[in-house]
Parts: structure tokens; C-alpha cells; sequence
């Protein structure tokens, strides 16, 4: 981004007064990042594609919750960034689409899906701010307990929605979220 174009919260505060050139710019802007994190979840690409759409037209109905919660756009306002804004939308409506295909009977298990091999961009980034230490912690984390820490800390979802995301109970879920903390609380002592 030049510095003389908009940031995202100014998009969101213009898409936010019906602006269509705005909301195209946003969705230019935030749509490739946010395929890829949904992918990082979901190797499903039709439920992806659902998900990205149920995103944007969410965002370009409530666009005016977000210019509410930060009219000046400054760094300190309630209510988060605008790609955080995004992503929980997403995040949200990716839970919703996995509950629905849950119910259908010909859903494949989470175990057979395949593993990436390569770390997410929220990885390398969560690696970078929590420091050597820590992160060397996280990464010695099983899978399992790794996926519902970066589910319930990255990326802020409750048990339930977790649980929905993962296809796991939500006992499980909680068990492993505490198995992680306690495994990180004696790496880090």
C-alpha cells in the first residue's frame, strides 16, 4: 500500500456510507490472505468459497458496526483492526458452514484430511512476537494440542466454536487447551 492509499479502516468506514469502489478495493485487498487462512483450516474449497462470500456480504452489511466501534481509525480504538475485524467474521461463518456439513452424513473425519507441511503465515508471524523461547515451546507442542491453541489464542474462538472447527468435542477441546498451557507453563519455567 502508498502511503496516499486508504488503509482498511478507511475502506471499512467508506464501505461503511455504501461505497462499491471501496468495498472492491477491500475485498482486492483483504480476499487473498483470508482464502488462505481459511484453507489453512478447511481443504474443502467449495465451503472456502461459501465462507469468503458469507464474509464479504457480512462486511458490506455491517460495515457501519465497525466505522462505529473506530470513527477516527486510531490504533487505540475498540474494537480491533480491520483485517482482525475480517477474520473473526470469517472465522465465525467457517465454524457456522462446518457445523452445517457436520450434520450431513458423508463428512470426511478431520484425521483424513491432509497435514500441511509447511507452517501457516499466522505461525511465523505468532513465532516472531512471542519471542525464541516461547516459540521454540509452541512449535514442541503435539499437533493436536497446537491446532486448538492456535484456534482459541490466534485466532479467538470459544470452545464451541473450536470444537465445531476441528470436529472434536468440546470436552476434548478443553482438555487439550489446558494439556497446552500446562506444557507450555513448565518449557517456560
Amino acid at each position: 500500500m502508498r502511503a496516499s492509499e486508504p488503509d482498511e479502516e478507511h475502506l471499512l468506514r467508506r464501505v461503511a456510507r455504501a461505497d462499491l469502489d471501496a468495498f472492491d478495493e477491500l475485498y482486492r485487498r483483504t480476499s487473498p490472505w483470508l482464502a488462505i487462512r481459511l484453507r489453512r483450516r478447511c481443504a474443502d474449497d467449495g465451503i472456502v468459497a461459501e465462507v469468503l462470500q458469507d464474509t464479504y456480504l457480512t462486511v458490506w452489511r455491517a460495515a457501519g458496526s465497525f466505522a462505529a466501534l473506530r470513527p477516527s481509525g486510531g490504533a487505540d480504538a475498540p474494537g480491533g483492526s480491520a483485517a482482525g475485524w475480517i477474520w473473526t467474521i470469517a472465522a465465525r461463518r467457517l465454524v457456522d458452514a462446518l457445523r452445517r456439513r457436520a450434520r450431513q452424513p458423508d463428512v470426511l473425519p478431520a484425521e483424513s484430511l491432509p497435514v500441511p507441511n509447511s507452517p501457516a503465515a499466522e505461525d511465523v508471524a505468532l513465532d516472531r512476537t512471542i519471542g525464541n523461547e516461547l516459540g521454540a515451546a509452541v512449535d514442541r507442542l503435539a499437533p493436536e494440542l497446537r491446532a486448538v491453541l492456535s484456534a482459541m489464542v490466534i485466532d479467538g474462538l470459544t470452545v464451541r466454536e473450536t470444537s465445531a472447527l476441528l470436529g472434536l468435542p468440546e470436552g476434548t477441546v478443553k482438555s487439550r487447551a489446558r494439556r497446552a498451557r500446562n506444557v507450555l507453563r513448565e518449557a517456560l519455567s
